[in-house]
């Protein structure tokens, strides 16, 4: 076989990226990706937020001092970070450069449109996926349902909502989180289409 063509075999552990409002259901769905596919792996995030009910710290995100997070932004350690609803969100870049080399095929990081952009400048090839729902009415009777935030916290995530959704060109895909299910089959679809998809790193030469 062609040497370049043996290189498609490889496996360059492809990033996907799936950012939404909150609420609009991206943790849901991503659980339910990782769940079901062996071959994929979470990049944990490292935030500054309280810790909710049912949370466990590394398991849903590293929690973090707003001192310990500036610390960590000072020694470089993040590959992107951005402050969201008065908080901290940063992807680390030791977890990430090791399961880039791993062998798994997929990295799934979970971000806000801010970290989406900075990763998409610096991973060209990510497969960036944006999670919605039908609209902001909805979005809001979600915010209200799961019970979590106080109302002005809930009219500040629909502010920021809107201003999130100006960035949905900017993705390669819009996944309507209408029946759950069938939004998680989506995304199935759209992470088992990478498996064809050429990539351009092995053709350096």
């Amino acid at each position: 076989m062609n040497k370049k063509l043996s290189n498609l075999k490889k496996s360059f552990g492809k990033i996907i990226i799936i950012s939404s409002p909150s609420g609009a259901g991206k943790t849901t769905i991503c659980d339910a990706i990782i769940k079901s596919n062996k071959h994929i792996v979470s990049s944990i995030s490292y935030t500054t937020r309280t810790l909710r009910t049912g949370e466990k710290n590394g398991r849903e995100y590293f929690f973090i001092s707003k001192a310990e997070f500036k610390k960590m932004v000072k020694e470089k350690k993040f590959i992107e970070w951005a402050k969201v609803h008065n908080n901290y969100y940063g992807t680390p870049k030791n977890l990430l450069d090791k399961v880039l080399v791993s062998g798994k095929k997929y990295i799934l990081l979970k971000i806000d449109v801010q970290g989406g952009m900075n990763m998409k400048k610096q991973y060209p090839q990510a497969c960036m996926i944006f999670i919605m729902t039908p609209d902001i009415k909805t979005l809001k009777k979600r915010l209200i349902a799961r019970n979590k935030d106080c109302k002005e916290a809930i009219n500040t995530r629909l502010n920021n909502a809107r201003q999130e959704l100006r960035y949905i060109k900017k993705y390669d895909y819009l996944v309507i989180n209408k029946k759950l299910d069938d939004a998680i089959d989506a995304v199935k679809a759209i992470i088992k289409s990478l498996e064809y998809k050429i990539d351009k790193r092995t053709y350096n030469n």
